[in-house]
C-alpha cells in the first residue's frame, strides 16, 4: 500500500533526479522569450528588397531539358536573373539576356549581395565557401553557400548558385540556437524534438508533478482530519 510518507519519499527523490533538467528547459525557455524573435533572426538588420526595373525582350532560360518546379525573375545586386528550381531542390541562376545557366558566385559577388542584403553592414572580416555536405550547422540547409562574417557577429549565407541570401545570423541567433539545443536536449542538430532521453525525462517530470499535486490534497486532508479531531 503507498503511504502518503513513501509517496512523499519517492517524490523527493524524483525532484533530485529531475532538477536539472527542469532548470535547463526553464533558463532556456526564459532566455529564448526574453528578446524579441525579430532581433533574433536579424530582421531588422535587413534592407529593403531592390525592385526589378522594366525589361525588354527577356530571354526564358535554358532548363536543360531538366524538370523544373518554378522560374523567377529576381533582382540581384549585380542585375535581374532568373533563378530556375528544378525539380529534386536544387536551384541555379541564369541571364535574363541570353537565358544561359550563370556560373557560380565567387567571393567578391558573395561579399556585395551581402551587403545588399544588410541596411547598415558593418566591415566584412572574412568570406568562406562551403559545399551542401559541409553546410555549417546554423544555415541549417544543405546548400553551397557563401558564409559572408561581419565585425559586428553577423553571418550572411549567400547560395553559391543562386546568389540568393539563405540566412542572416546574429550574435543573438546562435545562442537562442543554443539555448533551443538545451531546451530539447539535442546539441548536436538541434532540430529532434522526439528522442528518448526527451522523452524519458518530460515523463519523470509529469510524474513528479502528478505526485506534487497529489501529496498537496493528501496533506490538506490529513491537516482538516486532525483539526477536526482536536475540536
Amino acid at each position: 500500500m503507498i503511504t502518503m510518507r513513501r509517496l512523499a519519499r519517492w517524490h523527493i527523490w524524483l525532484g533530485w533526479l529531475i532538477g536539472v533538467p527542469l532548470l535547463l528547459w526553464t533558463f532556456s525557455g526564459l532566455w529564448m522569450v526574453a528578446r524579441p524573435i525579430e532581433e533574433v533572426r536579424g530582421t531588422d538588420l535587413r534592407s529593403e528588397p531592390a525592385r526589378l526595373p522594366a525589361i525588354t525582350a527577356p530571354v526564358l532560360p535554358a532548363t536543360e531539358a531538366r524538370p523544373v518546379e518554378r522560374i523567377e525573375l529576381v533582382q540581384r545586386v549585380d542585375g535581374p536573373v532568373w533563378i530556375v528550381r528544378f525539380a529534386g531542390g536544387d536551384a541555379r541562376a541564369a541571364s535574363v539576356a541570353s537565358g544561359r545557366m550563370l556560373p557560380r558566385i565567387d567571393a567578391a559577388l558573395a561579399r556585395r549581395i551581402a551587403d545588399a542584403a544588410l541596411a547598415e553592414p558593418s566591415a566584412v572580416v572574412g568570406a568562406s565557401a562551403f559545399a551542401a555536405v559541409d553546410a555549417p550547422l546554423e544555415l541549417r540547409r544543405d546548400r553551397s553557400s557563401w558564409q559572408v562574417r561581419y565585425a559586428d557577429g553577423v553571418h550572411v549565407y549567400v547560395d553559391a548558385l543562386t546568389g540568393e541570401v539563405l540566412a542572416v545570423r546574429t550574435g543573438q541567433w546562435r545562442w537562442f540556437d543554443l539555448m533551443w539545443g538545451l531546451h530539447i536536449m539535442d546539441l548536436q542538430t538541434r532540430e529532434d524534438t522526439h528522442h528518448p532521453l526527451l522523452i524519458g525525462f518530460a515523463a519523470l517530470a509529469f510524474a513528479g508533478s502528478l505526485m506534487g499535486v497529489v501529496l498537496l490534497f493528501w496533506r490538506r486532508k490529513a491537516r482538516v482530519r486532525g483539526a477536526g479531531t482536536k475540536g
